[in-house]
């Protein structure tokens, strides 16, 4: 008989991985709740959250544990110092932000597990390689769907995270219950199926990417250049639909979590950020800057209030002339570069971006289809009999 992946696991496995990412509308509400109810105790109360998780976990894979226990415990040690030594290495300066990240280790450590437990069976090199991927296209599913929530930030940064935790997830799961014996070769069965998860993670992760980080640089020969997820052609046309739009619907006042976020009012916000920043921090040119690139291109955020500007966010006419005043005094500089974007944008030419995911998604499917061409090891008799 040969083996296959425990129809129950499976199902559990899919449904975990169905509730992280369609939970992602709703961590944005709990932080909320956490910082209200728990004025200044957010990044204790998480940190505490995964770390009596995290002794629940160990506690349970201790009184697992019954043999080899050596080699097991390495495998689950080597997991925890991978998530301590990730988790260190790409902290930023935000401790909530450095918490929640943290937590991403429990969580996708959970979906990891879940699914090596439903792929065990397998006995070959399949059973690291499939949950590897199948938390790849969690996580790209996840992130993605972050990216349309207000208040929720999805960028590929977050991938290498989920990968961090994906690995360390892994070594607990062979930790906790390895296989009996793991051939270091695929199966023809486990190859097929890699090959469909691949092309499916290729297609996800191309998703996220083309959703969240492709995008263009926009030239203005007044102003100089910055990067924009809608084209030099698109943003007049999306200045004036909003203008009209808005008038007869603005948006919210107040920040409403469960929605779809208006990635054109983000955009002109970012710059308001950033032209607001620069002024506080005395640097003319580039506040003056950031202030016309919103005039030409985002005027309907400067007039309309917003959840971070009831009166809007246009200058008033002395603080303008006075920017405008002083501008004209200011030595010549190198070309105005943006620097508002919160993201790295790719100006990556669309068409060919999809060509190659799609071509290498392709690739994949069709060497699933030809036997001949996988580099697998065939299972003996004996193997297929147990």
């Amino acid at each position: 008989m040969r083996p296959s992946a425990h129809s129950g696991r499976f199902v559990l496995a899919i449904f975990v991985a169905v509730v992280v990412v369609l939970s992602a509308p709703f961590v944005g509400h709990i932080r909320s709740w956490i910082r209200a109810t728990f004025p200044g105790q957010f990044v204790a109360i998480v940190t505490l959250l995964a770390a009596v998780t995290l002794l629940g976990v160990l506690v349970a894979a201790a009184l697992r544990i019954r043999e080899r226990r050596v080699a097991r415990d390495g495998a689950i040690l080597a997991g925890i110092v991978l998530a301590a030594a990730y988790s260190q290495y790409a902290a930023g300066d935000n401790p909530e932000s450095n918490a929640v990240e943290r937590f991403h280790f429990i969580e996708y450590g959970l979906v990891t597990f879940l699914f090596y437990r439903a792929w065990r069976p397998l006995e070959d090199l399949g059973v690291l390689l499939l949950p590897m991927l199948a938390g790849l296209i969690v996580g790209a599913a996840e992130e993605w769907l972050q990216w349309f929530i207000p208040n929720r930030v999805g960028e590929f940064r977050d991938i290498f995270l989920n990968g961090a935790a994906i690995a360390s997830g892994l070594l607990f799961s062979l930790g906790v219950d390895p296989p009996a014996r793991v051939r270091l070769t695929l199966g023809r069965d486990s190859a097929r199926r890699g090959c469909w998860a691949a092309a499916a993670a290729v297609i996800a992760l191309a998703a996220f990417v083309h959703a969240v980080h492709l995008g263009y640089d926009v030239e203005d020969a007044e102003i100089g250049t910055f990067t924009s997820r809608y084209g030099a052609r698109a943003l007049p046309e999306l200045q004036a639909a909003k203008e009209g739009e808005w008038k007869r619907d603005p948006p919210p006042m107040t920040l409403r979590r469960l929605s779809r976020e208006d990635q054109y009012l983000s955009e002109g916000l970012a710059h308001v950020r950033w032209r607001n920043r620069q002024w506080d921090a005395g640097n003319i040119r580039a506040a003056w800057s950031e202030n016309r690139i919103l005039e030409n291109y985002f005027a309907p955020v400067l007039d309309t209030p917003t959840y971070e500007g009831r009166g809007g966010h246009r200058w008033p006419a002395p603080q303008r002339a006075d920017a405008e005043t002083r501008m004209s005094r200011a030595p010549i500089a190198d070309r105005y570069v943006s620097q508002a974007y919160p993201y790295r944008i790719l100006t990556w030419s669309r068409v060919t971006f999809w060509a190659f995911a799609g071509g290498l998604a392709a690739a994949l499917v069709l060497l699933s289809r030809r036997p001949g061409a996988l580099p697998v090891q065939e299972r003996t008799a004996d193997e297929d009999r147990r």
